[in-house]
């Protein structure tokens, strides 16, 4: 399947992004470069990636090698990746930048998102990578750098060439607007986790009121956190074993994800799905060339519980990032 089956988004800076991408969270080390050379052959042009998923020298591996086979040209990729909590530090945020441009083998990031709006104590990478949200004593450790002071050191890197577009994810209402009154260059990505259990209905229109993108991650809910084991998804119907859902996919002919996914992307939204089957792979490219009926959308969206998967309440009892 082609790469130009998948539209672009526009986004305020003029740049445009693929709506649907492969999201490299999870995705081990020993079969990045292989997954990401094989994703970029099935036709995925945007691969959204952090460094706290700690792979992404393997993921540069991968797409080193497609470019390198003559498979893809650099920028016909959009490679997104993000700022760990440990590097909000003003001072920390550019060499953390060009360490990870170093790891991935690039010159620049098509996207970089702070990836949650908590400062943590600075932890050296080559200490402890990922350096997960611990402090090397075992505790959660915050740190007094603003988020405004962290989104100007990215302006900075936006103005040397690291970066093309700066984004946020896991940011509420009130954080947005309070960014935007003092960036000097705007966010133009939203990522929020966002499924029909949690919809988020109000952060969507502002996000669209103020011309900035969504992409959302755990498109399928529940169904990325299973093997975490989280208590929030013990007793709770899959999206894709759910009768609304499962009966849209049979009168679409369509597979339940496809009508997850296809649930967002009508409503303008992006996606990042990944899979480990080319079949599925080819699937979650197809979320885009047909349409759910109005009633069909609406249904979906009625699925909605509020319900929120990554939350760092649950597995660290600290940090009220969504209270």
């Amino acid at each position: 399947m082609a790469a130009t089956t998948v539209p672009n988004l526009k986004l305020n800076n003029g740049r445009e992004m693929p709506q649907v991408g492969f999201g490299l969270w999870k995705v081990p080390t020993a079969t990045a470069a292989d997954t990401v050379y094989n994703a970029i052959k099935t036709g995925y042009r945007l691969f959204d990636g952090a460094f706290d998923y700690g792979n992404e020298k393997e993921c540069g591996q991968g797409v080193k090698r497609a470019i390198d086979e003559g498979l893809v040209k650099r920028e016909e990729l959009f490679i997104v990746s993000k700022l760990w909590n440990t590097f909000h530090e003003a001072d920390k945020v550019e060499p953390i930048v060009r360490q990870q441009l170093e790891w991935w083998g690039l010159e620049y990031f098509d996207l970089f998102h702070i990836h949650f709006p908590v400062s943590l104590a600075y932890v050296d990478p080559a200490v402890s990578y990922p350096s997960g949200w611990h402090y090397t004593d075992g505790t959660v450790k915050t740190v007094a750098a603003p988020i405004h002071t962290t989104w100007a050191a990215l302006e900075k890197c936006v103005d040397a060439g690291l970066i093309r577009t700066i984004g946020v994810s896991n940011f509420q209402g009130s954080l947005i607007l309070d960014l935007l009154r003092s960036a000097r260059i705007k966010p133009a990505v939203l990522q929020i986790e966002h499924h029909p259990y949690l919809v988020q209905p109000d952060l969507l229109n502002l996000a669209e009121s103020e011309n900035i993108a969504v992409t959302a991650y755990s498109s399928f809910g529940p169904q990325s956190f299973v093997e975490l084991d989280f208590e929030r998804t013990k007793g709770l119907t899959s999206l894709f074993d759910h009768e609304i859902v499962t009966k849209i996919a049979k009168d679409n002919n369509k597979t339940p994800a496809q009508v997850l996914l296809r649930w967002a992307t009508q409503r303008g939204i992006a996606v990042i799905p990944k899979s480990n089957s080319q079949h599925r792979l080819q699937e979650n490219l197809d979320v885009t060339g047909w349409d759910l009926k109005e009633e069909e959308v609406k249904a979906i969206s009625g699925l909605d519980r509020g319900l929120r998967f990554n939350n760092p309440l649950d597995y660290l009892k600290t940090l009220h990032i969504f209270a």
